[in-house]
């Protein structure tokens, strides 16, 4: 048996997602061409938008369709700090908080070394929550310098969920827009673009059951965006490119079966994690579990994601850990990144104040439509074995 505990990097196609991406690529028809094919390839990309506009809780003028998340969070940096440095030179900083995806931080870097923007890292606390004091001693001190303020709605790593109506409430006395990269969170919590008061959202198609190269970043009406890809203007004319037709009608099915079912989910998928939690801490008691701790059995805690579980091993490499799970049939991920080859300690866990040796022996846990009691029952069985192996073969390397 095969346990799948890698939601979070991607979640299986839901059955009608498929049958509605399989449907679109038997038809021919290029939404832009003005024949009857492109009118009704037109029509499929139109209500797609609409669909994903209702779930999401934006107006579907406000949803651009991208090629997945990391070109809508490119969009949303590029795009949002280039415009603003146009109307206004001075604003050069860019908010960002210390745990986001690297679709965020990469952008922002590169704004930084190439066109002379400045980056802020805000720091978060123990359990990757931003430090909104921190935030608000910057715009204090540099508000007229913001160009924008990203922070994620929840972290993909540890789980965290972002107090976003703070930041929105402080950025609002600022003037400075938010963008929030949604991807973990459209599915698990509720999410609602227009009461979130938020400029601009990143969500993507295979973390919540469509299909992997399709996403889309929600950018309220008005909202003044510099595109990144220049062509035929397609999407609000920010975004060039043929729109996908089966890929989009695929992921508004996704986003719509996620968004409708989500309490019930969310529920059943919280009870199994505090059970992986349980068993892992009975298993494995020196195992550190990172990110806020769960609520009560069975609710989703309000702090953390309802799916995810992720724990750092003292004495462990993540790798070999997530190795001796794969021979066992358990696959799930580390929480580390890989640079010429060579594992780096997850950033996140830094940022919240895990030391280097202690974050490369992370593992996350994360669960989806198809995780079961017995998935996380085959899980907490092996780990105590699996945690000892990995431990001694440590200790022979340093020997």
């Amino acid at each position: 048996m095969t346990v799948y505990l890698d939601h979070a990097a991607t979640a299986p196609m839901h059955p009608r997602a498929v049958a509605a991406m399989v449907e679109q690529l038997t038809r021919t028809g290029n939404p832009s061409s003005l024949h009857g094919a492109g009118r009704t390839a037109r029509r499929v990309v139109e209500e797609s938008r609409e669909s994903l506009g209702a779930a999401l809780g934006a107006r579907p003028s406000e949803v651009v369709l991208t090629a997945g998340g990391t070109e809508a969070d490119n969009l949303a940096l590029k795009g949002l700090a280039w415009a603003r440095h146009a109307q206004d030179p001075r604003r050069r900083r860019l908010l960002v908080s210390a745990v986001e995806h690297h679709a965020v931080l990469d952008p922002a870097v590169w704004l930084a070394e190439h066109e002379g923007f400045e980056v802020v890292l805000l720091p978060v606390d123990r359990d990757g929550r931003l430090e909104v004091d921190a935030l608000a001693e910057e715009l204090a001190a540099h508000g007229d310098q913001a160009a924008l303020i990203s922070v994620m709605w929840a972290n993909n790593e540890i789980g965290t969920v972002q107090p976003l109506d703070e930041v929105v409430a402080l950025a609002g006395r600022h003037g400075v827009p938010v963008h929030a990269d949604a991807v973990q969170a459209v599915g698990q919590l509720e999410v609602d673009f227009t009461a979130s008061g938020l400029d601009a959202m990143t969500v993507s198609g295979h973390k919540v059951g469509g299909p992997v190269g399709v996403g889309a970043l929600v950018a309220r009406r008005g909202l003044d965006l510099t595109p990144v890809l220049h062509g035929g203007g397609q999407e609000r004319a920010v975004r060039s490119g043929t729109v996908d037709v089966a890929s989009a009608r695929a992921f508004a099915v996704a986003v719509e079966e996620a968004v409708t079912h989500r309490a019930e989910n969310a529920e059943r998928l919280a009870g199994l994690r505090d059970s992986l939690v349980a068993g892992v801490r009975r298993g494995v008691p020196e195992a550190v579990l990172r990110g806020p701790e769960p609520g009560a059995a069975g609710a989703p805690s309000p702090g953390r994601l309802p799916a995810n579980a992720h724990f750092t091993f003292p004495g462990c490499e993540g790798d070999s850990l997530l190795y001796l799970l794969d021979s066992h049939g358990i696959e799930c991920s580390t929480g580390s990144a890989c640079q010429a080859g060579v594992p780096q300690p997850s950033h996140v866990l830094v940022a919240t104040g895990v030391d280097d040796h202690d974050a490369r022996g992370a593992l996350r846990f994360s669960l989806g439509s198809t995780s079961t009691a017995q998935e996380v029952d085959a899980l907490v069985s092996v780990l105590p074995e699996v945690v000892e192996r990995a431990r001694a073969a440590g200790l022979a390397g340093v020997g």
